[in-house]
């Protein structure tokens, strides 16, 4: 989650995109170069069993002056020894 939140304030999209399951990945992904990310707070990890975890954070960033937050619950599976993410519930 971490990593993934880092290269969205990079603007490293192919690093997103990498990161992503194949099964819910968008075929292209645009990321907003005057969005300025101020921060991540993990809320909750949960453990669904070996190869499925939960994620809940919120993310702080400011888009044309004005400071947002984004709320998720992120859904990420375990493959070949690696974490993808899925996909995930905003909240408000």
């Amino acid at each position: 989650m971490r990593s993934r939140y880092t290269a969205y304030s990079l603007l490293l999209r192919d690093y997103v995109l990498a990161t992503w399951h194949a099964s819910t990945r968008p075929s292209t992904l645009e990321l907003d170069a005057n969005t300025r990310w101020l921060g991540l707070e993990v809320r909750d990890h949960t453990v669904v069993d070996d190869t499925h975890s939960e994620v809940e954070f919120v993310a702080r960033y400011r888009e044309q002056g004005r400071g947002q937050r984004m709320q998720e619950r992120s859904r990420f599976v375990k493959e070949e020894g690696r974490w993808w993410y899925v996909d995930g519930d905003f909240q408000t």
